[in-house]
C-alpha cells in the first residue's frame, strides 16, 4: 500500500498520470465496497457497483482539491462519502414528481404484486446523518464507512485511527442516535 499513499502524494502535487495508476490499484476494493453497499439497497435498484466505483472515483479526482488525501484511510473515507452522495442523488432524482418519484413501477406480469421501494428512509436517514455530522463529525464519518463504504468496524476504526474498542462505541451510540432521529423523522 506504500504505492497508493505515492501515488495519492504526487496527486497532490500536481501529476497528471497519477490518477491513472492509482485506479488500478484500488479499483478492486472500491468495488468491492460498492458491491456491499448496493447489496443493502432495495430491490429493483438501477445503479451497479461498476458504474457506482466509476462514478464515486471521477467525483474524487476531478473535484477540485480531491487529490488532497493524507493516507489510504483517508482516501477510502472519501470514496465513501462520494459513495453516498451519488446513492443519496440518486434517490433524490427518483422521487421527484418531474420523474415520476409518486408512481411505483409495476411489474409486466399481472400475478405479482408491486413491491415499493422504501426510498424515504435513505432520505430520512441522510438527513439524521447530516444532524449527526454537526454535533459529532467522527461518529458521522464511522457510520459512513461502515453503511456507505461496507467497511468492518476493524476496518473503519483502522481507518480514523481508533481503537477497535472505542469505535464500537461510537458505533453503538450513532446507531441508536440515527434510528431515534429516523423514526422521530417517520412519525411527523
Amino acid at each position: 500500500m506504500i504505492e497508493v499513499t505515492q501515488l495519492m502524494y504526487a496527486m497532490g502535487q500536481g501529476d497528471p498520470h497519477a490518477a491513472t495508476h492509482l485506479l488500478p490499484l484500488v479499483y478492486d476494493e472500491l468495488r468491492r465496497l460498492a458491491a456491499a453497499r448496493l447489496a443493502a439497497e432495495p430491490s429493483g435498484h438501477t445503479l451497479q457497483p461498476t458504474a457506482l466505483v466509476h462514478e464515486a472515483y471521477l467525483r474524487l479526482v476531478g473535484a477540485p482539491g480531491g487529490d488532497q488525501w493524507d493516507h489510504r484511510g483517508h482516501f477510502f473515507a472519501a470514496a465513501a462519502e462520494a459513495m453516498r452522495r451519488i446513492l443519496i442523488d440518486d434517490a433524490r432524482r427518483k422521487a421527484t414528481e418531474r420523474r415520476g418519484g409518486g408512481m411505483e413501477r409495476q411489474a409486466l406480469d399481472p400475478d405479482v404484486a408491486p413491491i415499493p421501494e422504501p426510498r424515504e428512509d435513505l432520505l430520512s436517514l441522510d438527513e439524521a446523518l447530516d444532524r449527526l455530522a454537526v454535533e459529532d463529525p467522527l461518529k458521522a464519518t464511522l457510520v459512513k464507512l461502515r453503511y456507505f463504504a461496507g467497511l468492518s468496524l476493524a476496518e473503519a476504526a483502522a481507518a480514523l485511527s481508533l481503537s477497535e474498542r472505542t469505535a464500537g462505541r461510537h458505533w453503538a451510540y450513532a446507531r441508536a442516535w440515527l434510528r431515534r432521529e429516523v423514526e422521530g423523522t417517520q412519525e411527523s
